[in-house]
């Protein structure tokens, strides 16, 4: 018999095939992107609310059975599947409330009547899930617990499977994604937070980025006038790449590994290279306007600003966190920094770009945690008392950065460090005017200890197989179109087409591509205002 460890993550689905009996990873699974419309989890949140939660859920369960499908194996032998993610995520998976992760406020909350949603560990049977969509007849559902209804079973597979939770001195923890989720301890007490980030931290919403696959540069270090490519294999561990002249793009020396995109840390890297060897000294401005890394593959300004606004949102919430724990800057012993960026990314490179805490005296790396936790209870599912147990113990105060004036305050810093290129005095200047004090900006050497080296440290005997196209496409009726095709034109991501027919014509939207709430142009420039993404349906499948 088998069983499954599913990651839901914000930016895509990662799922592992385990003999149970065994305890022996077989095949890794990825999909290469999320399939829900939207850059990042908020939007996630926005389609459900405003497609509908049953098209998302389906739009889920679809993209799962294609990775049910990539293992190859026979699904009435498949005996659980244990699934772990943000409190969105899983809640779109199992279909159940969200409205209460989507208006905050007990007033608004009590009016709709979703006031103490409960978001307890349950099995249950996987055909009440996947009815239509696939036949599991043998299969159970392990869902873990979340830890507050806007705490979920991802942050606390962060605390759990790393340190944190049993950590005694100051520290920090961090997830690194579309959506970074975090935590802060200091004795007894723990503070959580998020901070959506977007998806350029995870190599996406770039020109050439890409999630952490073969092909992806994962690192960038100079040789003399020249950056030397970490390219990742097909083991997803790090080879050597190419030679390359940043400026021109020449190639110097071919390396190992060929190299076709870049992802996150990667980027993290490529930006702080870029900071220490002078060859960006004004942000976000570069040579000719970008760095080329190889065919195809360049940074443009454009990037640099992106990526920014992601690491400035990171930066901004974990300086947060500091104020509300009342810690100052010296006294944080441990960042530990988990899943993909937190595994692959050059620690000493993140901490001096400012990704992670370069005030920390220690900076410890983990893997992907959400389908460490998901593989034990996938093998164990009697664990799930006891981690649903520490999930009760664990105290936790939560900060929405959302309404956190001293998030705005530093944010805005960010924005104008990252867009503007505002010195770091007058960064400086800005916090005091705001009542804030100074990010400490002087070059620190922490301790790194990297844990595991890949991600997901065991793929299996088969390797890892990517799902590039998920193939989960939506439809709807355009009925006074016109079909000037002006929202194909205009998508930037060429998700959509549109398709004459009578008595009227209609729409169809490639989920996995479609950047939703963060773009909306197909909505906002159709001339006769007939695209409506609130009545969208999954309409067909490859």
């Amino acid at each position: 018999m088998y069983v499954i460890a599913l990651d839901l993550g914000t930016s895509g689905l990662r799922a592992q095939l385990v003999d149970q009996k065994a305890n022996k990873t077989l095949k890794t699974v990825i999909t290469m992107g999320h399939p829900l419309p939207g850059g990042n989890v908020i939007d996630h949140l926005e389609f459900a609310i405003v497609t509908g939660e049953d098209v998302a859920n389906e739009v889920l369960l679809r993209t799962v059975k294609k990775i049910l499908d990539a293992f190859e194996v026979d699904l009435k032998d498949i005996q659980y599947i244990a699934i772990c993610g943000n409190p969105i995520q899983l809640s779109l998976f199992q279909k159940t409330e969200i409205r209460d992760l989507a208006y905050a406020g007990e007033t608004k909350q009590k009016k709709l009547g979703i006031e103490n949603v409960s978001r307890d560990a349950r099995i249950f049977p996987a055909n009440e899930l996947f009815k239509g969509i696939a036949d599991l007849p043998n299969c159970q559902i392990i869902v873990p617990p979340a830890i507050r209804h806007e705490i979920g079973a991802d942050a606390l597979a962060m605390m759990t499977e790393t340190d944190f939770y049993t950590q005694k001195k100051p520290c920090l923890v961090t997830d690194y994604g579309t959506n970074a989720e975090m935590a802060i301890k200091v004795g007894d007490k723990i503070i959580t937070a998020s901070a959506a980030a977007g998806p350029s931290i995870e190599g996406q919403g770039i020109e050439c980025g890409m999630l952490a696959a073969p092909g992806a540069i994962n690192d960038v270090n100079i040789e003399g006038d020249y950056w030397r490519l970490s390219v990742l294999d097909e083991k997803m561990q790090s080879a050597k790449g190419d030679l390359v002249n940043p400026v021109t793009g020449e190639v110097i020396e071919k390396g190992d590994m060929v190299a076709v995109g870049i992802t996150g840390t990667g980027v993290i890297s490529c930006m702080s290279v870029m900071l220490k060897s002078k060859l960006m000294t004004t942000i976000p401005k570069l040579p000719n306007g970008k760095v080329i890394l190889g065919d195809d593959i360049e940074i443009t300004e454009k990037d640099v600003i992106e990526i920014g606004k992601a690491i400035g949102a990171i930066r901004a919430a974990q300086l947060t966190l500091m104020e509300a724990a009342g810690l100052g800057y010296d006294e944080l012993e441990y960042a530990y920094i988990s899943g993909a960026t937190g595994t692959y990314v050059d620690g000493k490179k993140a901490a001096y770009l400012g990704s992670v805490p370069n005030y920390a005296k220690n900076i410890i790396q983990f893997g992907n945690t959400s389908i460490g936790l998901a593989r034990k209870l996938a093998i164990h599912p009697e664990k799930l008392e006891e981690v649903s147990q520490m999930a009760k113990r664990i105290q936790a105060d939560h900060l929405m950065m959302a309404t956190s004036q001293t998030f705005k305050d530093i944010y805005v810093c960010e924005l104008s460090y990252w867009e503007q290129g505002m010195p770091m005095e007058m960064y400086d200047e800005m916090l005091r005017m705001f009542h804030l004090r100074p990010f400490p900006h002087d070059e620190t050497s922490p301790n790194v200890e990297r844990r595991v080296v890949r991600d997901i440290d065991d793929v299996g005997e088969g390797g890892v197989k990517m799902v590039e196209h998920i193939g989960v496409f939506l439809e709807a009726p355009v009925y006074k179109c016109i079909y000037c095709r002006k929202c194909e034109k205009i998508c930037p991501e060429n998700a959509i087409t549109v398709h004459k027919s009578e008595p009227y014509n209609y729409i169809v939207i490639d989920s996995q591509k479609c950047l939703g709430s963060s773009c909306k142009r197909c909505i906002s420039n159709c001339p006769v205002n007939t695209v409506n993404h609130s009545i969208l349906k999954v309409v067909h499948k490859e």
